[in-house]
């Protein structure tokens, strides 16, 4: 489909010019997307649609300034600049004035710019004369970098070239001055990507490994050497022929992927999002096969494209640093070890068969980095030699026993373990030594928990852990520091992190098959067998404390003396516990908040007592019960209540209240319970900040059925998140619910009038029996039907037979306890506790029920008509 400047200007003289642009427009766009081969370079649609545009822009130029029209000048900047337009980019354009005839230009430009975005292309148009484009340019880099791929469309060519002339010249940004802001703009574009393209929806263009880095590359390089082509990289001498075919191969399988994405959104869509990318798995023939879904197949193909570019990227820019800022005297090689010099702080290989000679020096490049912490890194041409000598890393060189001690000598290092992990995974060394790990490289994790790969997201595991050791990180999580400062091995944490996950993707629990990969691993590494007992117990049991703390009932004695009996030392408990923080926080950052620190700290403290107390001597439930009590008194008649009034106020509550609650709780609840007369029931309290660092939502009230679900449903409407509920009924019929909440943002809740607003509007419901309809109503995110979790309910054993456990997995939805509250009233269900643990869009709940009169539920008539209520209210 082709569309010449005469045939748009003919557009003009027709009934409605606005509908015929559209309409050439969108055929332009069909005929492209009719053409597009997702296995074929998309280099010539790319070139078509800039000529499309092109024509269409004449015309509109000469339609609209008319008389003036050669007067000044039509540019193209940036992509479209170089010739390079998807279809649905934007159109960089620059109205490029003659200020001898300035006053001519006004009225027609605004028709030109208003008729552009009429037609819907939506250009990015500035409208400056050559001087104030020097000046704009010489101030700002960026409109600096858009300018130097510019090209004439149409208007004047004298201003043109004077403008490219001075643009082109090393006055206004010369090298030594624009390749350091183009270096400092990429690291803060990486850091808006938390330095990580591998996570779940990642950017194609702009994310680490993206199209962006490799403009970097071309506009620094460009720029200097005024070339008119990437391909004079290999007539420079900063890339090989095959490293160079390697670059455009991984370029055009990202420009694919974005001309794919434009055609499947209709829109400028540089994201692979859920949405797409299935579909685009589909595109690019990849399909089911040995329990690889597609789409993981998929992801796994690009995210090895984009390591490919990250590392080409990095060779590249410092070859370039060499040679455009650097000093002859800082690359002449400073010797470091006999395989090894210093080139301008970079590790070079003392000649080219170093590898062949002594594989071993593999390894001990990294070693070398961390104990020299001056070197900046390894020099692009022993990156090549490392990738090149891969194969060396076979079965022979893994059972070698320096090679087993130089790498556990790398994680005994001091300093520098988390970068030399990293460059190790990107240059292929990991993958190579522990080939269990190959398995996880690239390899992502579908459920909206972790949103990192795999091999990523251990990476950030080990590097939260170094973080605890550190001083300078102390105000993060200051317990974790102190507590490592308690750690005889480091390594073995480091350890158990590298191969917590590492049997993720196989089938089967990946915890008890990565227990069997570590045993093998400490086997061969020769560590003590007391370090494998760690290390293996740690990796079978990675995920017990996160599953305890979030699940269970961590204020009954008896759960946490089980728990303690699994962890069985106080040494093991100060591994786990680091283990679990520093995994929470590396699936996600938007994950760990102030009630996971709090929760986490409470289980660990309550454990450490436990420990500390004698496994064989736990406490009972009658003594935790009566330190609850004690504290709370004491507490009560500090703020002046006597004891009999203390005492009527508890002379209805059960046992169960004093130990589930502790005595900072108990008195807050006491104090407002005793200055409250009957008629101003139902009493709602909220403190914004708890020891568990959430809001705690108090209720007291009598006894009816519809408070759980009233409760519930109102805080949801509020755009609360529920993240655990207690229930307690008096022996005289009334209710003490207690609900922990952090806003939907994870935070905690810190307004005044929001307080008031909570208290007010649950307190409203109570009295009226309704829920407000409020429109910050909790939304399922975009990402969850991606991810359908099948709904399923079980009845699970409680160890003291008091109640019946109900757990729930299902997907995340508005108002899904206030479904489970109406189907326990519909079914004369009592609640007495309530864990909400919510991963991703997983919901994974567990309900401490019983009958009316206290009893467990054990009739399997009645477990099947409340199971078949919950799943009828679900789905309606």
């Amino acid at each position: 489909m082709w569309f010449s400047e005469n045939d748009f200007l003919g557009c003009f003289g027709e009934e409605n010019p606005v509908a015929s642009f559209k309409s050439a427009i969108a055929k332009e766009n069909a005929h492209l997307k009719l053409r597009f081969n997702p296995d074929k370079a998309t280099t010539g649609l790319l070139t078509e649609k800039a000529h499309f545009i092109d024509n269409l822009l004449q015309a509109c130029w000469k339609h609209f300034m008319g008389a003036c029209d050669t007067h000044h000048g039509l540019v193209a900047t940036g992509g479209y600049g170089r010739g390079e337009l998807f279809p649905y980019s934007d159109i960089d354009i620059l109205v490029l004035l003659d200020p001898a005839c300035a006053e001519d230009y006004r009225e027609a430009v605004a028709g030109f710019a208003n008729f552009l975005w009429d037609i819907g292309l939506k250009p990015g148009l500035s409208t400056r004369s050559v001087a104030e484009c020097l000046q704009t340019a010489a101030a700002d880099q960026t409109v600096f970098t858009s300018l130097l791929e510019m090209r004439l469309i149409a208007g004047s060519t004298t201003l043109f070239e004077t403008l490219k002339q001075q643009v082109n010249s090393d006055t206004l940004w010369p090298s030594e001055k624009f390749f350091p802001a183009k270096l400092s703009e990429q690291e803060r574009r990486y850091a808006k990507f938390h330095d990580t393209a591998y996570n779940l929806e990642p950017n194609i263009k702009e994310g680490p490994g993206g199209l962006r880095d490799l403009q970097v590359i071309s506009w620094v390089f460009k720029h200097h050497y005024k070339a008119a082509s990437l391909r004079e990289l290999i007539k420079y001498g900063f890339l090989p022929k095959s490293e160079y075919d390697n670059l455009i191969t991984a370029r055009d399988i990202l420009w694919r992927l974005r001309f794919a994405l434009h055609n499947l959104t209709g829109r400028c869509e540089d994201r692979l999002l859920f949405d797409y990318q299935r579909e685009l798995a589909a595109q690019l023939g990849y399909f089911d096969a040995n329990d690889q879904p597609d789409v993981e197949q998929f992801m796994q193909f690009f995210f090895k494209t984009v390591v490919d570019i990250e590392r080409l990227n990095e060779m590249l820019l410092q070859l370039l640093n060499e040679k455009l800022i650097s000093n002859k005297e800082s690359l002449n090689p400073i010797p470091i070890t006999a395989n090894f010099s210093s080139i301008d702080g970079y590790l070079e290989a003392s000649n080219k068969d170093v590898f062949q000679k002594q594989p071993l020096a593999l390894l001990e490049i990294f070693l070398i980095l961390q104990q020299s912490p001056s070197l900046k890194g390894i020099r692009a041409s022993t990156i090549r030699l490392i990738r090149k000598s891969l194969p060396l890393i076979d079965e022979e060189f893994r059972q070698n026993k320096r090679a087993n001690r130089l790498f556990m000598d790398i994680l005994r290092q001091p300093r520098g373990i988390t970068h030399q992990l990293k460059r190790m995974n990107r240059y292929g060394i990991l993958a190579a030594y522990l080939p269990d790990f190959a398995n996880i490289v690239a390899r992502m994790q579908y459920d909206l928990f972790h949103i990192y790969t795999v091999d990523e997201h251990t990476l950030f595991v080990i590097r939260n852990l170094r973080r605890f050791s550190l001083a300078k990180h102390n105000k993060e999580l200051p317990f974790c520091n102190n507590i490592f400062l308690l750690i005889s091995k480091p390594e073995i944490l480091y350890i158990a992190a590298l191969f917590h996950d590492i049997a993720k993707g196989r089938g089967g629990d990946h915890s008890t098959l990565g227990e069997t990969i570590a045993r093998q691993f400490c086997q061969q590494h020769e560590l003590p067998s007391s370090d494998t007992k760690i290390i293996t117990w740690l990796v079978r049991n990675h995920l017990l404390m996160s599953m305890t703390a979030q699940r269970k009932d961590i204020s009954d004695p008896d759960i946490i003396h089980d728990f303690a009996l699994h962890v069985g030392s106080i040494e093991y408990l100060n591994y786990l516990y680091l283990l679990t923080v520093a995994d929470i926080r590396a699936t996600n950052p938007s994950l760990w908040n102030a009630w996971k620190d709090a929760l986490l700290k409470e289980l660990y403290i309550s454990t450490h007592q436990a420990l500390h107390r004698g496994l064989l001597n736990p406490m009972a439930r009658s003594e935790r019960l009566e330190e609850n009590r004690k504290e709370a008194r004491e507490e009560l008649i500090k703020l002046g209540l006597s004891p009999t009034s203390i005492e009527r106020s508890w002379q209805h509550v059960s046992d169960d209240y004093f130990l589930r609650y502790s005595g900072d709780e108990i008195a807050w609840h006491t104090v407002a319970i005793a200055a409250c007369h009957d008629h101003e029931l139902p009493l709602v309290l909220l403190r914004p900040q708890t020891l568990r660092g959430s809001a705690e939502i108090f209720v007291y009230a009598r006894n009816e059925v519809q408070i759980f679900s009233i409760c519930t449903a109102t805080l949801d409407q509020l755009g609360l998140t529920i993240l655990d509920a207690r229930i307690i009924t008096t022996a005289d019929q009334y209710v003490l619910n207690s609900f922990q909440v952090l806003e939907q943002s994870g935070k905690p809740i810190t307004d005044l009038h929001r307080e008031v607003h909570i208290c007010t509007s649950l307190r409203h419901g109570l009295l009226t029996k309704t829920v407000k309809s409020s429109k910050n109503i909790h939304k399922q995110s975009r990402q969850a039907k991606h991810f359908p979790i099948k709904t399923t309910l079980t009845y699970l054993e409680n160890p003291s037979h008091k109640h019946t456990i109900l757990e729930l997995v299902t997907t995340d939805s508005a108002g899904l306890l206030s479904t489970i509250g109406r189907a326990f009233t519909e079914q004369n269900i009592q609640l007495h506790d309530a864990k909400i643990t919510t991963i991703g869009s997983r919901a994974e709940d567990m309900f401490y029920i019983s009958a009316l009169d206290g009893t467990p539920i054990t009739d399997q008539h009645q477990r099947q008509a409340l199971r078949d209520t919950i799943l009828q209210l679900l789905s309606g």
